[in-house]
């Protein structure tokens, strides 16, 4: 089982700060991602901005959503 993401606040340099379940909090990097698929859509920061909190994961507008336990593998954690 994964930590759910509970918070996430978007940073002007295409990062997430993220809150768990499990009370952890950390960093994803989302730049090694955004030439990729779907995801080249979050390039416009206007658009990435739209990341909120969607069953237990980060999502976007417009059905990007990323994999619980790949944001959780991902972040670097505290």
């Amino acid at each position: 089982m994964y930590p759910a993401v509970t918070s996430v606040d978007v940073n002007e340099d295409f990062t997430l700060s993220l809150g768990f379940s499990t009370g952890a909090s950390g960093t994803l990097d989302m730049k090694p991602y955004l030439d990729f698929g779907v995801f080249r859509r979050l390039r416009d920061l206007d658009a990435f901005r739209t990341a909120h909190v969607a069953f237990d994961t980060v999502a976007w507008e417009g059905g990007i959503d990323l994999d619980p336990e790949f944001v959780y593998r991902k972040c670097k954690c505290a």
